[in-house]
């Protein structure tokens, strides 16, 4: 028999700020486990792969593309025909490239992110389960498949938007804002599930979602911040993984501290 999950008041205690630096805190720490180093490879492999594989495959389409393109906007070849007539450098020569680039390497990045959501967020819960919450029991179902959906959905939609987008950039200072949209939507979207669909119930899922919703996206945030700093690159996935399992894990702890709830 099914009871219906009673409300839950947030805790006034609790300050949201507060659980989210604690979050990183225990993440930067998580890191250094030599399981979770050893970890890091698996995402940044199969990105680096991606990468090189994209550009193999994808960089003289792409750039005879988007040279033909650029070669009707009228603007563009007045301003780049005046560049090269006062001897400096011709816009083509390097915007082209620029996006060519700015379009494939997201997506390597982006799939770096589902292997990490798909198959190194387990390995992390199992990691901090037996370090840092034991007893928290599993009440998610069908896990795997859900997890699955959720990141090649959101990778699809990340990568559609980030094309579609793209003629921003051209507008100051969507450049740097746009990237930090786009990375925090595939983080949150993606991680704030993986997190918890092993652990939490769906009801807990949805009551935590709903409570926890700002905090969800500021750490989305903050790692797209981070991302944006090359050397980031190589831990972004596990680290981010990471924050969002000390998050989520110890949300669902709380709220089953404060309550039952019995599906």
């Amino acid at each position: 028999m099914r009871h219906p999950v009673p409300a839950v008041r947030d805790s006034r205690h609790s300050n949201g700020l507060a659980l989210v630096g604690q979050a990183f805190r225990r993440a930067l720490r998580s890191q250094l486990h030599p399981r979770m180093l050893a970890a890091l490879f698996l995402p940044f492999v199969i990105a680096a792969l991606g990468a090189v594989l994209l550009l193999w495959f994808f960089w003289a389409p792409l750039t005879g593309w988007l040279d033909q393109e650029a070669s009707s906007w009228g603007v563009f070849s007045t301003v780049d025909g005046w560049l090269v007539a006062a001897g400096l450098f011709s816009l083509k020569l390097w915007l082209i490239p620029l996006l060519a680039i700015g379009l494939l390497l997201p997506m390597a990045g982006i799939l770096g992110l589902i292997i990490a959501a798909v198959f190194v967020m387990p390995l992390v819960l199992k990691h901090l389960e037996h370090r840092d919450y034991q007893g928290l029991g599993r009440q998610g179902r069908h896990a795997t498949a859900l997890g699955a959906w959720n990141a090649v959905w959101v990778g699809i939609l990340f990568c559609l938007g980030w094309a579609v987008t793209m003629p921003l950039w051209l507008i100051p200072p969507m450049p740097l804002i746009l990237p930090v949209l786009w990375w925090a939507f595939a983080l949150n979207r993606m991680l704030r599930v993986d997190a918890m669909i092993e652990h939490a119930s769906p009801a807990e899922r949805r009551l935590l979602w709903r409570r926890h919703d700002r905090q969800l996206w500021l750490i989305a945030g903050i790692l797209s911040l981070v991302n944006l700093i090359p050397l980031f690159w190589l831990v972004m996935p596990v680290f981010s993984a990471l924050v969002y399992a000390h998050f989520c894990l110890s949300a669902i702890a709380r709220l089953r501290a404060e309550t039952v709830v019995d599906v």
